[in-house]
């Protein structure tokens, strides 16, 4: 199943005899919590899903956005209306980077019909509402490990047996800044790949043969390489992942990404510019 959906089939699967179930999950780094956008105005149905608190779980060792214990995901999702059957739409202010986690989360822990809505919330033409819903809880019963997943040590051999592409913006790749973390660079042997680029000015995501044809050309071999990703703390990570998939490529997540990497100091740290 094709992991994105249009404004327009949202709309008219939303009106017909099976409407997926609606995820509001607007998010900004470091921005405001999007629960008020959310109450300004939200797709009809929509139930809103806060990504630090739920779809993550408390920062540390393992990262800022480390992944949430499942059973307690899985209640979040039942309590948003989530059932092994429905299908489930996410979409945020139109990054995409918290619909893709989204996205990521309920495909790594079973849930076989996921999508998220190309562009965001600003790709809706329709009506928007401000009430408050109250689904019917949902059955969705999480069993984690159907999308691959990354630890450090994994990545680090990645990089050197396969690709692991660096989702990050291209300098904090180089190391030339970093806002966040304890130090800047990138994992030994990983791949500038900017998730930036792999959608227009609109914020859709571009046709699936000009994200192969880059992801060809950033080195990955559909036939035999493996491929992995990673970012700051497993959020845009996803959406690259999500690309991937539009390309044709199963790619692995590196949940912890740069923000686990780069917390332990003993772990090596490269700097400069991509070595392709």
């Amino acid at each position: 199943m094709k992991p994105i959906i249009t404004a327009s089939e949202c709309a008219s699967e939303s009106a017909g005899p099976r409407p997926p179930v609606l995820l509001d999950v607007r998010w900004q780094l470091g921005g405001p919590h999007g629960r008020p956008d959310y109450e300004a105005g939200h797709l009809p149905g929509a139930v809103f899903v806060d990504l630090d608190a739920e779809l993550a779980g408390p920062a540390g060792k393992g990262g800022r956005h480390p992944l949430p214990d499942p059973e307690e995901f899985g209640a979040v999702m039942r309590r948003a209306g989530v059932s092994r059957d429905t299908p489930v739409v996410a979409y945020d202010g139109g990054q995409g980077w918290a619909a893709a986690r989204t996205w990521w989360l309920l495909r790594w822990t079973g849930h076989p019909d996921v999508r998220v809505l190309d562009g965001g919330l600003a790709a809706w033409t329709g009506e928007l509402s401000t009430g408050k819903p109250a689904p019917a809880e949902g059955d969705f019963r999480p069993e984690p490990g159907a999308l691959p997943l990354l630890d450090a040590d994994a990545a680090a051999a990645l990089a050197r047996s396969g690709l692991l592409l660096d989702a990050r913006a291209a300098e904090r790749y180089r190391g030339d800044v970093e806002p966040i973390d304890r130090v800047g660079g990138h994992i030994p042997g990983a791949v500038s790949a900017p998730t930036t680029e792999n959608v227009g000015k609109d914020g859709r995501f571009l046709a699936a043969e000009l994200l192969a044809d880059r992801f060809s050309g950033l080195g990955a071999d559909g036939d035999a390489g493996a491929v992995g990703v990673y970012c700051g703390s497993g959020v845009s990570g996803a959406h690259e992942v999500l690309a991937l998939e539009l390309a044709g490529y199963r790619a692995a997540l590196y949940a912890g990404s740069w923000s686990e990497w780069s917390s332990d100091a003993s772990r090596p740290v490269a700097t400069g510019p991509d070595p392709q």
